[in-house]
């Protein structure tokens, strides 16, 4: 079955709510469709050799951003541990949403996308829908996007600019951009993506640890 409007429809219907208590706002739908754009052009790129599987990957993109429980991922932490939550409560809400009324062919589709997402936080994923979709999703948080995203859990306990400067820093010192470079990717070409966007994180945060030291009281 391929994805085809009735399918979106639903998917976008469930993504018009961005948290577990129905609070409306477009956040969620807007990240999928980006996602998947950015898995599209990857393949674009011929990371991989066969054709793949874009229905399935689609709809992994989807499930994806299914509101979860903020108790399901720990917010700020980054890495293959959350992903690996991720992908797994994202399976598991797609499942939940999609079994009751499906068809063989949805069944079968269903099958096919909650596979890659078991496949998705593996260090060396079978699938290579999965090491394009796993690239796809830990761009995100590189570039200026990844600062914004860093500041939400820093606004929500307390924090603001200066944390989140300090906490830049910090990632800095102990070599974390680095070991994310190595690690989170499996292809050169989202790793040549990445490393331009933390260059010009690294600008951003430059210019605005700047203006907080012109705004510091003498």
């Amino acid at each position: 079955m391929p994805m085809d409007g009735k399918l979106r429809r639903r998917l976008e219907k469930a993504l018009a709510e961005v948290d577990e208590h129905g609070t409306p706002g477009p956040r969620l739908l807007d990240d999928a469709r980006r996602m998947w754009s950015r898995a599209q052009k990857l393949i674009a790129m011929n990371v991989i050799p066969t054709e793949p599987d874009a229905d399935a990957m689609e709809l992994a993109c989807y499930a994806l951003q299914l509101p979860q429980k903020q108790t399901k991922l720990a917010a700020g932490k980054l890495g293959r541990s959350s992903l690996k939550l991720r992908a797994e409560a994202a399976a598991e809400l797609l499942v939940s949403m999609l079994e009751d009324d499906a068809d063989e062919a949805l069944t079968a589709l269903l099958d096919r996308a909650t596979r890659l997402l078991q496949e998705l936080p593996q260090r060396q994923p079978m699938l290579e829908e999965a090491r394009v979709l796993a690239d796809a999703v830990n761009l995100d948080d590189f570039g200026v996007g990844g600062l914004v995203q860093l500041m939400v859990p820093l606004t929500l306990t307390g924090g603001g600019l200066a944390q989140l400067i300090e906490a830049l820093e910090k990632r800095d010192q102990y070599g974390y951009w680095d070991a994310r470079l190595k690690e989170s990717f499996h292809f050169k070409q989202s790793r040549r993506i990445a490393r331009m966007r933390l260059e010009l994180a690294r600008k951003t945060a430059a210019a605005l640890s700047a203006e907080l030291a012109e705004d510091a009281p003498p």
